[in-house]
């Protein structure tokens, strides 16, 4: 898996690429919780249920169903300032699909159920260049740093690159607007 710390990287590009004026604080905040809360899943193993099983880690809490259901619930169980259901719908979905991208990304593990509960086959996505994370406390340990590296360059210098591009498109386009008013 990608640990917790790359997650977020995909909401907050995102959210810095389309502004707040798009995505306000308070989304934004929703859009990372969205992208770390499948991996509630690792609860499963203090449970019994085993790894591959449909509700273990990979599982249904990483499927586009899962997402789906976070996006509708967060949309219409909150309230976000003049922010539209649907806008919120997306952007918290699409932030929980994130997570099993990334998770798909990496070299190891038993893939991603991106369509639990509907088929129970698991995937991996034809570039893995993330190192797949430890679980617990082996994390602070050599391979944990390496693990980090890899996200470094494979997670978050791509989404701050697209983050900058974005936000820069942006602000050219609303100076070009102000410029011709």
């Amino acid at each position: 898996m990608a640990t917790i710390i790359s997650h977020p990287a995909v909401p907050l590009a995102l959210g810095l690429a389309l502004g707040r004026e798009r995505i306000p604080g308070r989304l934004l905040e929703f859009g990372v919780l969205a992208s770390i809360l499948p991996d509630l899943d690792v609860a499963a193993f203090r449970l019994g249920i085993s790894y591959g099983d449909m509700f273990g880690h990979r599982g249904f809490t990483h499927s586009i169903f899962f997402a789906l259901v976070i996006g509708l619930v967060f949309s219409r169980c909150s309230k976000i300032g003049r922010e539209r259901p649907w806008v919120v719908f997306l952007f918290v979905a699409f932030s929980c699909i994130s997570h099993g991208l990334l998770d798909a990304m990496t070299n190891g593990g038993y893939g991603v159920g991106f369509f639990s509960p509907f088929n129970g086959e698991r995937y991996f996505a034809s570039w893995t260049p993330i190192e797949v994370s430890p679980i617990g406390a082996a994390f602070f340990s050599p391979r944990g740093m390496a693990v980090l590296r890899s996200e470094l360059t494979a997670v978050w210098l791509p989404c701050g690159l697209f983050a900058l591009l974005g936000a820069g498109l942006r602000l050219s386009a609303s100076g070009v607007r102000r410029a011709g008013e």
